[in-house]
């Protein structure tokens, strides 16, 4: 048995409001507005920089690594 579709709206019941869905921005905004209000944007903005930092950190010494493994494989005779 087929379920029937709520009016103005698709299989899951949500109402396709096209693009600018306003409901979302609505939704996505008071999110905002209460993370704000919770007093953790300073905290969270000191996490962010601390975990791209580690990320920057482990990309750099991936790099030197990699850049070791070739220097030690190189013919000591094209170095003139």
């Amino acid at each position: 048995m087929a379920e029937a579709k709520k009016p103005g709206g698709n299989e899951t019941g949500q109402r396709n409001e096209g693009e600018g869905n306003r409901t979302a921005a609505r939704q996505y905004n008071e999110a905002q507005r209460r993370f704000i209000k919770s007093g953790k944007v300073e905290e969270k903005a000191r996490e962010a920089v601390e975990a791209i930092e580690g990320d920057e950190r482990q990309e750099l010494e991936r790099a030197e690594a990699e850049g070791k493994r070739h220097i030690a494989g190189e013919d000591p005779k094209l170095k003139r």
